[in-house]
């Protein structure tokens, strides 16, 4: 039988103390060794990672391919936490010092989090980025993926703590959730005496529970209902390429777009040409009237679609009469996560820019792009869409915190 939440807990807090005395280099050092296990144990993960595919009846084909894994993405993983090595190490960096006119000398350095726990789903993957990242930034990590991973995720785990191990280093730096229950996830949510910091991954009902439910410290992470909305000044040369990648690349994850907004005074020639080309990708298309009467096999959206992240091959579309309305709807339905435009107007662009209030803000470019790896984070931990703290891809420096550090020589307050 497993160790109880509270026993995690307790583990995980002794072994964040044990990081706290571990150089950058030993960290490196680890990660490396970490990376080399992924590969040796690739079987043992593959083999476990079958069965889960095996056990998931059911789910949809986008949620399949974010649980499948393959030795090119057991590779990428490996990949993944070398590059966390070669990363700066965030931990004791000193953002500010100055010296006050009494003598003293105040500065801010940066410290480990502590313990960090991550509520996941289907992606296997997160279990290695997630100990990368935290183990970087000086914290150990409770994970609790989803019970459709169960077997991938700990034959992963297993070969970090065997390594860790191996290396003289506390294995209880990561452990994962065995439990995959609801009250399983709803006790993490709780364990505010042992975990600083609680990140959820995934879908908008796990996110929501999360905030809703947890005593501990939550960053919220990435629903993507994610825009695009082609400007009449577009080049459709430009704007259908971005809108294919964004709809079409990796339609299962966070910042694939969901929604298409085009001007209405090139919808009549832009749209067919669009949405053949999304057709010819298998992507559903769903509109407004006046996209359904420009095109006869869109279908009619329900208010619904517009807030809804369909994370597979289904799009929306809406004519709008300008960028203002265009920037309106995007307020209104957006999950504030990744909008674009698409434009050669400089002064739309800006305005685009300015007004839309979400983590990533595009000009010509496809949403796929927020990604903590493209943005040259390394590994991300997820893509918060919160303002407190941490805003879009969260790397390294992301889940470390500060204390001030104070140089007197005597000095008394009058």
């Amino acid at each position: 039988m497993g160790k109880s939440l509270d026993e995690i807990g307790k583990a995980a807090k002794d072994a964040a103390g044990s990081l706290t005395k571990m150089s950058t280099n030993e960290k490196n050092r680890l990660l490396q060794e970490c990376a080399q296990a992924l590969l040796d144990q690739s079987g043992k993960i593959l083999d476990a990672n079958k069965n889960d595919l095996e056990a998931a009846v059911g789910i949809k084909e986008s949620y399949r391919d974010r649980l499948a894994l393959n030795a090119s993405r057991v590779e990428a993983m490996a990949d993944g936490l070398r590059e966390v090595a070669a990363l700066p190490d965030p931990v004791g960096e000193v953002p500010m010092m100055k010296t006050l006119p009494n003598g003293l000398i105040v500065g801010q350095r940066r410290v480990p989090m502590g313990v960090i726990a991550i509520i996941y789903e289907a992606r296997p993957n997160v279990t290695a980025d997630a100990f990368g990242l935290c183990f970087k930034a000086g914290s150990a990590c409770i994970l609790r993926g989803g019970k459709e991973a169960i077997g991938s995720n700990m034959a992963i785990v297993r070969s970090f703590q065997e390594t860790l191990k191996k290396n003289g280093a506390n294995p209880d730096i990561v452990q994962l959730v065995e439990d995959t229950s609801r009250e399983g996830a709803q006790g993490l949510m709780k364990l505010n005496s042992y975990v600083d910091l609680l990140i959820p991954r995934g879908g908008a009902g796990l996110i929501k529970s999360v905030v809703e439910n947890s005593t501990v410290p939550v960053i919220e992470t990435g629903v993507g209902n994610c825009h695009i909305y082609v400007d009449e000044s577009a080049k459709p040369e430009m704007a259908i390429p971005i809108i294919i990648n964004a709809k079409t690349q990796r339609p299962g994850v966070c910042n694939a777009a969901e929604k298409l907004l085009v001007h209405r005074a090139i919808a009549g020639t832009f749209l067919p040409e669009v949405c053949e080309a999304l057709k010819e990708h298998g992507v559903l298309l769903k509109g407004d009237k006046s996209a359904a009467s420009i095109v006869p096999y869109i279908e009619l959206a329900t208010e619904e679609d517009w807030g809804t992240e369909y994370l597979e091959l289904v799009m929306a579309i809406k004519v709008v009469e300008d960028t203002g309305e265009a920037i309106d709807h995007i307020q209104q339905y957006s999950s504030h996560h990744s909008d674009a435009i698409v434009t050669e107007n400089y002064s739309n662009s800006q305005r685009f820019l300015n007004e839309v209030d979400s983590a990533a803000v595009y000009v010509n470019a496809s949403t796929r792009f927020t990604d903590g790896n493209e943005f040259g984070f390394g590994a991300e931990i997820g893509i918060s869409t919160q303002k407190l703290h941490a805003r879009g891809p969260m790397g390294l420096k992301e889940i470390t915190s500060t204390k001030y550090v104070i140089y007197g020589n005597g000095q008394i307050r009058g």
